[in-house]
């Protein structure tokens, strides 16, 4: 069990205690959320997320890449601070994140660890995830087409391995395998799925992205260009999908942004800069990125409340 393992106390975020905790509203807010990945950065989106379950804004449609579908597996269960007690708790245990994780599933996160050996502590609520009102999905890369698939929580596939799938980084993880096809990390084919949702013609679309607005990818390095050809040169077209990858990305935002500008969409954006890398370890750095995404969240409440069409209490 977690309790097993002792982690020192500078490796533990010093305020993990005084998270928010607690249960979500049983409400369904019209809508569709779009989820950024980016490992550790999306620490940012657990403390949007838990300001809108705090405030009774549960989204009735959730999609998420890498790691805004794990925010969004707890979004929609309804967990206040189960992501962020995760994270910001047990991100130096070895079984979350390291080479444990690599050698025994394949990747650098721990997922066993996550659904498994923390629910005695951390129990992940099913039931109100699986509710047929709310709806889920996970994006994930297909390794050998190179295109990207949209997983949802109702087809006969199992969820949580969509979900390891849409996290799971490449050049460092082996593949996650679904209906006999290799997968990995959603971002690498949609990093922010607004086409998909524009396409089911959501009439309120909220993006939550872990990078501030005006950020962009721009070009590959060379090295990075020859890591892609090195290690999936057998695959092609994926191979061409990373390649490309960084170019689409700069579209979506600027699409996204546009969107925003013309109150279609409405974007949630950190407010400053956000200087972690991928898989940050400074646990004071992540603890003040939560609060950011809690706090960016609750200055925009009279704004996402306006959007959404959510009468304000006197």
């Amino acid at each position: 069990m977690a309790r097993d393992v002792k982690i020192a106390r500078d490796k533990v975020f010093s305020g993990w205690a005084l998270l928010p905790k607690g249960k979500a509203a049983d409400t369904v807010t019209e809508g569709c959320l779009v989820l950024e990945g980016g490992a550790f950065r999306g620490v940012y989106t657990s403390g949007v997320l838990d300001a809108f379950l705090e405030e009774g804004i549960n989204l009735q449609t959730v999609i998420g890449v890498s790691a805004g579908a794990m925010n969004g597996m707890n979004y929609q269960a309804g967990q206040i601070g189960r992501a962020a007690r995760i994270n910001l708790r047990y991100r130096h245990d070895p079984r979350f994140v390291g080479t444990r994780p690599l050698l025994r599933e394949g990747g650098v996160i721990g997922f066993d660890f996550v659904m498994n050996d923390l629910q005695m502590e951390e129990p992940f609520d099913w039931e109100r995830f699986r509710d047929p009102r709310r709806e889920f999905y996970a994006v994930i890369s297909d390794v050998t087409s190179g295109l990207p698939r949209y997983v949802s929580k109702k087809e006969p596939v199992d969820i949580l391995k969509a979900v390891q799938a849409s996290a799971t980084m490449p050049f460092v993880s082996k593949p996650v395998t679904l209906d006999d096809v290799p997968y990995l990390d959603g971002g690498c084919t949609d990093k922010v799925p607004i086409e998909w949702a524009l396409q089911h013609k959501f009439e309120k679309i909220i993006v939550v992205r872990t990078r501030p607005a005006g950020y962009r990818k721009g070009e590959d390095s060379q090295l990075q260009k020859d890591m892609i050809q090195r290690f999936y040169r057998s695959t092609p077209e994926f191979a061409q999908t990373l390649a490309d990858s960084n170019a689409r990305y700069d579209r979506q935002i600027e699409e996204i942004e546009r969107l925003d500008r013309r109150g279609r969409i409405l974007q949630i954006a950190p407010s400053q800069p956000v200087t972690i890398s991928r898989l940050e370890g400074d646990m004071e750095k992540l603890g003040a990125l939560y609060y950011l995404g809690y706090h960016d969240a609750r200055a925009m409440m009279p704004k996402i409340k306006e959007y959404l069409g959510i009468q304000r209490a006197d």
